[in-house]
């Protein structure tokens, strides 16, 4: 789908924009672990935080981590409120500036590695996230990756869709041990595009059960910590025949992934 021409006016409306520091911290980790390789590659290493949201100190952190990977790297926080635009402008340094916008994504006919979009689109319609996340894969540079995801007040729970330039492609569950009883209590925090879809005969509904099931036969690997337990828990999904598109090393934080197609809405 191309992209729209310019709006005159940024896509989108003003969400609540509650942030907390470090809440994105799961999120991040995987886009500069597993995912850092767009950015090594990137001809213009050019991310942008999407909705950051009343204060900026997430798209602070990102671009540090960032950093971390790529020393030029550069993140453009962008904000449909004006007044969110204004107060970030005191952090804005070399590689990292702030700029009034939405879904159109306003960067003088740049395109962006990365965009990540977070507790955002959970604050629209269900018939409107695959328009704006068409409007964004349409904008994105090759190679690039949009991430729309939820997560709790402070980053505990989190979930993620990872979007390319043809579509949805995974989803991603990342916990923290000792926040939850069950993988399915990140029921709520799912994307906007599966949260209602948490019913019987949806696949994230059949992927949620089968992660409870997988996480209580597991329980005799408890005894050696929640880390060993999950492990072993993404281990029967993968032998079970779910598309898991993960590791071991991922494993061990409290997160999976797996291949949109076993989730994606009826």
């Amino acid at each position: 789908m191309p992209p729209r021409s310019r709006s005159p006016k940024p896509l989108g409306t003003i969400t609540r924009g509650t942030t907390n520091p470090n809440r994105l911290r799961r999120v991040d980790r995987w886009l500069t672990g597993p995912q850092g390789y767009r950015l090594r590659r990137a001809s213009d290493p050019l991310v942008v935080d999407l909705g950051y949201g009343a204060a900026p100190v997430t798209a602070v952190e990102l671009f540090t981590r960032l950093r971390s990977v790529r020393d030029d790297a550069e993140l453009v926080g962008i904000e449909i409120d004006p007044a969110r635009v204004a107060a970030a402008e005191p952090l804005a340094r070399p590689g990292l500036s702030f700029r009034q916008g939405g879904f159109e994504l306003p960067l003088d006919g740049r395109k962006p590695v990365m965009v990540r979009a977070f507790n955002v689109l959970r604050q629209y319609g269900e018939d409107e996230y695959g328009m704006f996340w068409d409007e964004v894969r349409a904008r994105l540079a090759p190679g690039g990756l949009f991430v729309d995801g939820t997560c709790d007040e402070i980053g505990r729970r989190s979930t993620w869709a990872a979007i390319d330039a043809t579509g949805p492609v995974s989803l991603s569950i990342s916990l923290r041990f000792g926040a939850f009883t069950l993988p399915s209590d990140v029921a709520e925090r799912l994307p906007k595009a599966l949260i209602h879809r948490n019913v019987e005969g949806e696949r994230v509904h059949g992927y949620l059960r089968a992660l409870d099931r997988a996480w209580l036969e597991a329980a005799a690997q408890a005894s050696f910590g929640n880390q060993q337990r999950w492990t072993a828990m993404c281990a029967a999904l993968k032998t079970d025949g779910w598309p898991i598109l993960d590791g071991t090393s991922r494993w061990r934080l409290g997160e999976v992934s797996v291949a949109w197609d076993a989730v994606r809405p009826s």
